[in-house]
């Protein structure tokens, strides 16, 4: 049992924390709101956890043989990530415009996640401390862990977005905040390359 709890404390550090895909959905819950967040929270959830198991099962040996492999996935993390916070920044304010009726889909969250260096970081050392000898029952059992606690705080910050939607009712309120989660996304881009 201890070793489950040690898993669940992991888990919760590495998922409630800020980063990019918390952000995202503090953001996608204060334009959208709870209900319509849930894909981009369900996507992140099933595209780390896809993304923990592989690398429980053998990737780390494949990035091991091919390190520019990893360097390939963190500037694609971070170019990305600086995509998104411009696409932010750049955005009226208006809670009802035809272009922004569509809440972040649930390819968007697993996508992000494969494209987010802090998950790739959680993963390797997740698997490094838990299940360093690859056996599959504790992959698996690491993974159904994770699942339940990713998908949990990731939901969490959604609500929390939900929560301050009452305060953004107004395009001015809705631009400055869009562009401090932005500024946020640009910190943690250029923070995740900084040696």
């Amino acid at each position: 049992m201890s070793l489950m709890i040690s898993m669940a404390a992991f888990a919760l550090a590495a998922s409630i924390t800020p980063g990019p895909v918390n952000i995202v959905a503090l953001s996608s819950g204060a334009r959208f709101g709870f209900r319509a967040s849930q894909r981009h929270v369900a996507g992140a959830t099933l595209g780390f956890v896809l993304l923990l198991v592989l690398m429980g099962l053998g990737l780390h040996e494949l990035l091991q043989l091919w390190p520019a492999l990893t360097l390939w996935v963190q500037w694609a993390g971070v170019a990305f990530l600086l995509y998104m916070a411009f696409k932010l920044a750049a955005d009226n304010g208006q809670l009802q415009t035809k272009e922004s009726t569509q809440a972040p889909s649930m390819l968007y969250g697993a996508i992000m996640q494969w494209l987010n260096p802090k998950a790739w970081l959680a993963c390797v050392a997740g698997m490094g401390a838990f299940v360093a000898d690859g056996e599959a029952r504790l992959v698996w059992q690491f993974a159904a862990v994770y699942l339940v606690i990713c998908y949990l705080s990731i939901g969490c910050w959604a609500y929390v977005g939900t929560f301050l939607r009452g305060y953004l009712n107004n395009p001015a309120g809705m631009r400055l905040f869009n562009r401090v989660m932005a500024g946020l996304l640009a910190v943690s881009a250029v923070y995740l390359v900084l040696p």
